[in-house]
């Protein structure tokens, strides 16, 4: 019987204190977690911040520089310290783990992509516990990631990960600002059941770059594709044992649907926010969106913006610019252009490579 996967984020909040440096005994905690969900025959991967806070709490004398390339230093010295932390504690259980930095580009290319899946799936399966981060020595702002929970859910999204479990420092989503007394803790959230920029604040971490708002919409999505998802308190008391191994809610809970296939779980997670669009007219729109398996064709598009080649991901849009889905396109814009319009011509997309979004989402 193959093993469950079970992907477990923790952030920089939950990783230092409040002099920024390690909280090694939070980090202790979570290994001796990590290694029980281990022992009862889970696969699991860590996906951890900490390399440029851990790089900050060295006090560095470093040369002025800009900011990215601040970053890039702090977390090159940063990422040596953590991940020796991380194999000194997961060594006390006799488990081996393995350092995996990715940027946005390894999930954008296809053949990078199936790349990284081989390497996490060969990890898994010779007992290795992957330990996963973005690598900010090379990534620059257009090409970050937003945080660490996008990555998070593109890695669990990619292995088909029974559970995503994002720990921060707060007890999960609160139907109100968590200041105030009555306050309490949504314990499960579904698609359109919840208007987050009501209930929200948009504060960030003092360390990471994301927020409540980001993780939820990101929770959504990931749920979307298969995966439960979980945000619970990583300073809560074997947070991680309470949710897998007993089976209970200590947070707030995305329940997943059902899986997409790997090619649609691709397309879903490519993270090129310049995509080209394609502009469909009223009858591809409602012959898409039926209970019908239809193809993408080229009399139903009225017009293209931006430039594409064959393999590309592309945006499908109606008239009124209401994002429809996103396809892998079978030729490029050149030949797309000559088709436009006309009938009896080969879709531009697939219907095997085509992901509609959810139609209570479209609006």
């Amino acid at each position: 019987m193959k093993k469950k996967i079970i992907v477990v984020k923790v952030g920089s909040n939950v990783l230092t204190n409040v002099q920024g440096l390690p909280n090694s005994p939070i980090m202790e905690s979570l290994v001796d977690q990590l290694a029980l969900i281990h022992q009862n025959n889970y696969q699991v991967i860590l996906i951890s911040s900490g390399a440029v806070a851990a790089g900050k709490s060295l006090n560095l004398s470093l040369k002025k520089q800009g900011t990215i390339a601040q970053r890039q230093t702090l977390a090159a010295i940063g990422q040596v310290q953590l991940i020796q932390q991380y194999k000194n504690l997961f060594e006390r259980h006799r488990l081996l783990c393995a350092q995996v930095l990715v940027t946005k580009q390894d999930f954008k290319d296809r053949h990078h992509y199936l790349n990284m899946r081989n390497c996490f799936s060969s990890l898994l399966e010779n007992n290795v516990v992957p330990i996963v981060n973005e690598n900010d020595v090379v990534a620059v702002t257009e090409l970050m990631f937003t945080d660490n929970d996008e990555l998070a859910g593109l890695v669990a999204a990619m292995l088909k990960a029974e559970r995503l479990i994002i720990l921060s420092n707060v007890d999960g989503v609160f139907n109100k600002n968590p200041a105030e007394k009555t306050a309490q803790v949504i314990p499960v959230i579904r698609e359109g059941e919840v208007n987050f920029k009501d209930i929200i604040s948009t504060q960030k971490s003092s360390f990471g770059r994301g927020g409540m708002i980001t993780k939820c919409y990101n929770a959504l999505k990931i749920a979307g594709l298969g995966v439960s998802v979980y945000i619970a308190n990583g300073f809560k008391k074997e947070v991680l044992k309470e949710t897998v191994i007993n089976n209970k809610n200590t947070g707030t809970y995305f329940p997943a649907v059902k899986q997409k296939s790997n090619i649609k779980t691709w397309v879903a997670t490519n993270v090129d926010d310049k995509k080209a669009t394609i502009y469909i007219n009223e009858g591809a729109e409602k012959a898409l969106l039926s209970v019908k398996a239809t193809s993408l064709l080229p009399i139903g598009i009225e017009k293209i913006e931006g430039a594409f080649l064959k393999g590309d991901v592309i945006r499908i849009c109606s008239l009124k610019g209401v994002e429809l889905g996103l396809g892998v396109a079978r030729y490029g814009k050149k030949s797309a252009l000559l088709k436009l319009g006309k009938s009896h011509e080969p879709p531009l997309v697939h219907y095997d490579y085509l992901l509609l979004h959810n139609a209570s989402s479209l609006g």
